[in-house]
């Protein structure tokens, strides 16, 4: 595949700062995406949020969506994009410069205006990739809470296009903690998870699976924001 951005071509601009939104090579890579990236067909889409470790197919939090995913779906039933802090980046692409190469991460950031500006962009590009994917997909669902959560939802608001946005509100006000620094805490959590198996399996209409979670793969994985 045609490499994004060239070596030759990239800012000298640091990927680590909360400026990171507003990076060029960042909304570079994420106009590559929104116009000349050509998405499969597929039956399901499948939104999961950003990982700290890159790739992000690496990371104990993808690896664990994964099994959830791919226990119930085939491969070629099911096409993983990642959003949040990156923009959009779908599974196949992200070994790609820069979405292996930044550091910041959204969650840890306090500065309203950064917040604000973030939730409009994100929701705007979610908005694009809906519409350009309008005919791609059967299915989206995406799996999501915080400011990425609200990006979606305005995302889909802004296009009209159906998202199956889990997990359920409910859920997360069962378990919430407002004592907590983000009182909804980690995606990792298994009543999360099976919002998000029961959302699949709702959707083909096949018996629910129970979701188990084993501790190596649930933890010690930042996400966008600090468990």
């Amino acid at each position: 595949m045609t490499t994004i951005i060239p070596e030759n071509e990239r800012s000298n601009e640091p990927l680590d700062t909360e400026r990171l939104i507003y990076h060029p090579d960042m909304k570079r890579a994420n106009e590559w995406v929104l116009t000349e990236y050509q998405p499969p067909v597929n039956d399901f889409c499948i939104f999961v949020p950003c990982a700290m470790r890159k790739p992000y197919h690496t990371s104990p939090s993808h690896k664990m969506y994964d099994r959830i995913i791919f226990g119930i779906l085939e491969p070629e039933d099911a096409h993983v994009v990642v959003f949040g802090t990156c923009g959009i980046t779908p599974r196949e692409i992200d070994t790609e410069y820069p979405f292996t190469d930044y550091k910041f991460m959204m969650g840890k950031c306090n500065v309203a205006k950064i917040k604000r500006d973030f939730i409009k962009m994100e929701s705007e590009r979610l908005a694009k990739y809906l519409e350009k994917t309008r005919d791609n997909y059967k299915h989206r669902i995406a799996y999501c809470i915080g400011d990425f959560r609200t990006a979606m939802e305005k995302a889909v608001e802004i296009s009209g296009i159906d998202v199956t946005i889990v997990p359920d509100r409910k859920t997360m006000e069962e378990i919430a903690n407002p004592n907590k620094r983000f009182k909804y805490g980690s995606l990792s959590q298994r009543q999360y998870l099976q919002d998000f198996s029961d959302a699949i399996t709702n959707i083909l209409n096949v018996p629910q699976r129970t979701v188990g979670v084993h501790e190596d793969h649930s933890t010690n994985d930042m996400d966008w924001y600090l468990l």
